[in-house]
């Protein structure tokens, strides 16, 4: 019975994963066609089709370690209509696009749980846990590009809107990724290792922060359901 639960949430995992990505990917690549710049759409990016976003590590990682990532979105911020403006709105399309899809991913996943009733419990259970993990990937995917590290979008973000690049810029340009694997690594080794808890960084930042997106639309969904 374990093993066949593993194997469910493994499937609904990889394929909530596909979903969530694919359709952040896309919300880059679209709003910076719709920005003036024409790369992504070029290089096959405005799809979401999610084999032209795909990294095969970063799938692996998300679907297994809860933390992943997709093949960057080429863009040009030359093309842009307006630089600063184009930057910034392409890098905030992604966790604005997940955030829309927690609001109308949570709604579905009651109507699931309260209404669908197959009678084989395997694809019952996978459904719900597919519609649980979509929504639940789509508010922590959100939260956790917002984290100001290279090479996730809120870095993008800092990006765009500072103009001076000073010591402290250049050094987490240089050594955000770095610091970002280091607090993934600390975070997902925790789970075995009780003690590492108390200085995982990445799991207190993304425990408050998820609870305070999250809580305005189950606050809302809750007044129906």
């Amino acid at each position: 019975m374990d093993i066949v639960i593993r194997i469910i949430t493994l499937l609904a995992s990889f394929f909530a994963v596909m979903v969530v990505l694919s359709f952040h990917e896309f919300a880059h690549a679209f709003v910076a066609y719709k920005c003036g710049d024409p790369t992504a759409k070029i290089n096959g990016r405005c799809s979401l089709n999610p084999m032209v976003h795909f990294d095969l590590l970063g799938l692996i990682m998300f679907t297994f370690a809860g933390f992943g990532w997709a093949k960057p979105v080429p863009i040009n911020p030359l093309n842009f209509n307006h630089y600063r403006r184009g930057l910034t709105l392409t890098a905030i399309a992604g966790v604005v696009m997940n955030l829309i899809m927690a609001f109308l991913l949570f709604p579905i996943y009651k109507l699931v749980v309260l209404y669908v009733n197959i009678p084989l419990w395997p694809i019952q259970t996978f459904v719900e846990m597919l519609f649980m993990l979509l929504w639940t990937y789509s508010i922590s995917f959100c939260v956790f590009n917002l984290i100001p590290l290279a090479p996730l979008d809120g870095w993008r973000v800092v990006e765009a809107l500072n103009r001076r690049h000073g010591r402290v810029y250049r050094f987490f340009e240089r050594y955000g990724s770095i610091i970002l694997l280091i607090l993934i690594a600390i975070h997902f080794v925790s789970g075995y290792f009780t003690v590492l808890g108390y200085i995982d960084i990445l799991g207190y930042i993304l425990d408050f922060a998820v609870n305070i997106v999250a809580w305005p639309i189950t606050a809302f969904w809750g007044l129906i359901f």
